[in-house]
């Protein structure tokens, strides 16, 4: 049985508000057509659905059973309603995220504590993953955006990015290898010395290493970690020169345990971009999200 809702939706409210002509008032059409529209309902089902009397009208027997179940979709659907319209005014909603560690921990905390502050009710879902594995991730739905290193490679263009900020990644050294100190040191120099480095799978390592292969140089690390957290404590207790992002470093750095490495040739900085699945809109909260982490990113400059 094929039945217009708004067959349901008019029989509804009669049965409500026990009136064609109330019910015509509620929903801004004519009595006739409340009228028509029982009629129609009733020739539908094949059974009648109101006795008419002379000021109300009551619902039959199986006008009652039909209510019953009626209003129980009603009611869902004015609940969804009211969820569509809290979630477009941000007083609900959930924003899936993907994100490495480091830049979560050194970059993405001082904003989320703006965010959270802001928009209370709004779920934060935090995913920990590279750059590759975010791309995969959204392709998933299993998170909304991420936050990843660019550029993406060429078999991403289902992906789309908006810049976010540029990052500097650095050498950090311990006191170890203060001849490395307060001095202009060349790549060729540098590479000759045991270098602690992410992994090759990472976006920032694989940028790193295009570098020194512009420049005729190749670099074979001592130590490869996926943690850039461990390169610090690594170059701390002298193992060797570590590759991280800068902000990683500098509390270390103000504490003269580490110093940063001058070369006379640095490496470029580092674009960070805040990817979505291309053609797919972002619920409300995703989209305010990413709105306000753009606006983070060039006013803070991180």
């Amino acid at each position: 049985m094929d039945v217009n809702f708004e067959l349901y939706k008019v029989f509804y409210t009669v049965a409500k508000t026990g009136s064609f002509s109330a019910a015509a008032r509620e929903l801004y059409i004519s009595q006739s057509a409340v009228s028509q529209s029982v009629k129609n309902l009733e020739e539908c089902t094949g059974s009648r659905l109101f006795i008419r009397g002379p000021r109300r009208v009551k619902l039959t027997a199986i006008g009652e059973m039909l209510f019953s179940h009626v209003e129980q979709a009603c009611n869902l659907i004015n609940a969804a309603e009211a969820k569509i319209r809290d979630m477009q005014s941000l007083k609900l909603g959930e924003v899936k995220i993907g994100v490495g560690d480091t830049i979560f921990r050194y970059l993405l905390i001082p904003f989320l504590q703006r965010f959270i502050r802001d928009f209370p009710d709004i779920k934060l879902k935090i995913t920990n993953r590279t750059s590759h594995g975010i791309i995969n991730s959204i392709r998933e739905g299993a998170v909304d955006l991420g936050i990843v290193t660019m550029p993406f490679s060429n078999n991403d263009n289902d992906i789309d990015a908006m810049i976010l900020c540029e990052v500097e990644d650095v050498f950090i050294a311990s006191s170890r290898y203060n001849n490395l100190k307060n001095r202009p040191v060349s790549l060729e120099e540098l590479a000759s010395y045991p270098l602690l480095l992410l992994q090759k799978e990472s976006s920032t390592r694989k940028n790193l290493d295009s570098f020194f292969i512009s420049k005729g140089i190749e670099i074979t690390p001592e130590i490869e970690l996926e943690s850039m957290d461990l390169l610090v404590e690594l170059a701390r207790i002298g193992l060797g020169i570590a590759h991280v992002l800068k902000e990683s470093a500098l509390q270390f750095v103000r504490k003269r345990e580490l110093f940063i490495i001058k070369l006379r040739e640095p490496s470029p900085k580092r674009q960070l971009g805040i990817a979505t699945l291309k053609n797919v809109p972002l619920s409300p909260a995703a989209e305010e999200f990413r709105r306000k982490l753009l606006e983070y990113g060039q006013l803070q400059l991180i």
